[in-house]
């Protein structure tokens, strides 16, 4: 579950201040889906970066589960998104110099997934993507929808949990 209470996000100019976002309070239960819509520069990528826990400055209250992400330090947070986040970015952020199959491992590696258990579950995606015949591409040599499957796998690979507290 999430929930957030007067989650405010805004840029300080002198003495000015723009909001981003202004008094966003929000309940999501698990499983649950929804859309953000809105115009360029709404703060749709700005909430989702705050729910992402990639961002870290802004004001109110954020409850992941049973954890106040509001409190956390940024190694906590951190920590909480390693572990059970999962984020496809609008522009896939693959890393150019790696292939598909480097790609996928990245995120095993920042959880401390040994080696071993790397090759399998890199192995099981593939499979899973129906990318396995792509994974000594590049970025450059695919499509941009096979990008972006690979930037789903990539997401899913190491099965973000929904529930940190089970």
């Amino acid at each position: 579950m999430i929930r957030l209470r007067e989650l405010e996000k805004f840029y300080q100019n002198g003495p000015t201040r723009t909001y981003v976002l202004r008094r966003i309070d929000l309940d999501l239960k698990e499983g649950e889906f929804i859309t953000v819509m809105g115009p360029s520069g709404s703060g749709k990528t700005t909430l989702l970066s705050i729910l992402g826990m990639l961002d870290g400055e802004w004001n109110g209250e954020f409850h992941f589960f049973d954890h106040p992400v509001h409190s956390m330090k940024p190694k906590e947070r951190a920590a909480l998104n390693k572990q059970y986040i999962g984020f496809v970015f609008q522009q896939y952020h693959l890393l150019e110099s790696l292939t598909v199959y480097e790609n996928l491992e990245i995120p095993l590696s920042y959880r401390n997934v040994k080696q071993s258990k790397r090759a399998g579950m890199v192995a099981d995606i593939l499979d899973q993507f129906h990318i396995v015949g792509k994974k000594d591409l590049y970025p450059s040599q695919l499509s941009g929808g096979q990008q972006q499957l690979v930037a789903v796998a990539r997401a899913v690979v190491a099965s973000p949990e929904a529930d940190p507290c089970r």
